[in-house]
């Protein structure tokens, strides 16, 4: 099993290294795709190396992906090849978790419109007008979505995450 993690600089630390390793301690790869090689750096100073930029991604290669919130959503929303990768996951029906802001990818992947999704509060209005129902709980699951709020939940946001995987 893989999973894809997209990312950018100003990711929130939490959001990406607990699903990173909390993935990992189950034996599944995990890699990390950004807009640059080298390395991304979180908003409270960790770094996490990139294994590939975006458009050398090949969805068909992983079996969930993971978007971290943060600041690093806006960069990443504003990426074809992030956006095709987050659309071919959804086609597929393959297993997508977001937290924080990590929906604000999907949002802009047309993806969200008509599902059940939570995200931080100040992203959840751009979530209603993306066409989602909105709902203020430490983790949503609708079909193959998981999506949380923030860092606090990230206990319920890998719990429902692993269930989903477990299922595949």
């Amino acid at each position: 099993m893989k999973a894809l993690i997209i990312s950018a600089d100003n990711f929130e630390d939490s959001e990406l290294l607990v699903p990173y390793y909390r993935l990992k301690e189950e034996g599944i790869q995990v890699e990390v795709a950004s807009i640059k090689k080298g390395s991304i750096k979180g908003k409270h100073g960790y770094e996490v190396n990139v294994d590939k930029v975006l458009g050398e991604v090949n969805p068909d290669d992983y079996d969930i992906l993971l978007l971290p919130g943060g600041k690093a959503p806006g960069t990443i929303r504003k990426e074809r090849s992030a956006l095709d990768i987050a659309r071919h996951f959804f086609k597929k029906s393959k297993p997508v978790s977001a937290i924080c802001h990590g929906p604000q990818t999907l949002l802009s992947a047309g993806v969200l419109r008509g599902r059940r999704a939570t995200c931080y509060k100040s992203v959840a209005q751009e979530i209603k007008e993306g066409g989602a129902a909105y709902e203020d709980r430490e983790v949503v699951v609708d079909k193959n979505l998981v999506t949380s709020r923030q860092p606090s939940d990230l206990p319920a946001f890998m719990r429902e995450t692993m269930k989903m995987l477990k299922r595949r």
